[in-house]
């Protein structure tokens, strides 16, 4: 069985009387993207800083790449693994290319990948320019290439989307995919839930330290038992007199059923010669994490 490239086994972080990580547990594999999601103080800075070794667990086992990262041995993996805080901050006396080639010596990565990487993010124009004369947007893009840079088999993303535009946003994600494809484990931490629904593969969500909902999305839907929204169009009469129809909950032009229920409701429907349109939708990621802050209770010993 492959080892985990971050294990957490009921990790709990202490400030003082501020239990700021309470009893986390996650084992990430190779090739996975997990969404980490909460409010502020939530907890989420906190587990990235334990993962990258700044902060060291009050109590509980972690290990990244096999590793206890607080080891000296585990150094050596830090250039391994790519970290997007979510305030960047870069020397603004030097140019686009001057920080990232510092940051490419840091990590032995070839000097070529500074070229591509600016190119990725849309900064060749910008690259001898000083980082003091970049926009927010820039900078942010900035500290996603030196994220990338080296191919990292870990990567850290806190707010990576901050400030960039929808193309640029739509750029970072096929990078984010194209890592995936290649092997690298993601936590990708964002508050434009939208955004992010279709490229991970689990998501955890955090509230005062502790894991209140993980799985994946189709997990979390089960559990939640949240509607599926059936909207018709050509049907209005039928929806209002069709005791087949009547009995699921309805508003104007939809059907509000449960999931087991929805392929006998779209039979139904489709029975129909008048029905025009029909558009099914499940519970989104944002309806999720709004249903279990509302509802969810911490979870012990989540894997």
């Amino acid at each position: 069985m492959t080892a985990s490239i971050v294990s957490m086994t009921n990790v709990s972080k202490y400030f003082q009387q501020l239990k700021a990580l309470n009893n986390v547990s996650l084992q990430l594999a190779e090739g996975e993207v997990l969404g980490l999601f909460g409010h502020n103080g939530a907890g989420k800075t906190t587990m990235m800083k334990l993962i990258l070794g700044i902060e060291k667990a009050t109590t509980g086992e972690l290990a990244i790449f096999g590793r206890d990262p607080q080891s000296k041995q585990a150094w050596q993996d830090r250039r391994h693994i790519g970290y997007l805080p979510e305030n960047v901050s870069f020397y603004d006396h030097l140019t686009g290319v001057e920080v990232l080639s510092y940051f490419a010596k840091l990590k032995s990565v070839p000097r070529r990948q500074v070229a591509e990487l600016l190119e990725l993010v849309g900064l060749t124009h910008a690259m001898q320019r000083k980082v003091k004369t970049y926009s927010k947007g820039m900078r942010q893009r900035l500290g996603l290439a030196q994220a990338f840079l080296g191919e990292p088999k870990l990567l850290l993303l806190d707010e990576p989307t901050v400030g960039l535009d929808p193309t640029a946003t739509q750029e970072f994600y096929h990078s984010v995919d194209r890592l995936k494809q290649r092997g690298a484990s993601i936590i990708l931490c964002s508050h434009a839930l939208p955004g992010v629904e279709q490229h991970i593969g689990r998501a955890m969500i955090l509230s005062g330290g502790q894991v209140i909902a993980m799985g994946s999305l189709a997990q979390l839907r089960a559990q939640a038992s949240l509607p599926v929204v059936i909207h018709t169009l050509g049907i209005t009469e039928q929806l209002n007199s069709d005791p087949l129809l009547t009995c699921y909950k309805s508003c104007k032009d939809s059907l509000h059923v449960q999931e087991n229920e929805k392929m006998a409701a779209l039979k139904q429907i489709m029975s129909y010669d008048s029905v025009v349109d029909v558009r099914v939708e499940t519970a989104s990621l944002e309806q999720l994490y709004q249903y279990y802050l509302a509802n969810g209770t911490p979870i012990q010993g989540t894997a």
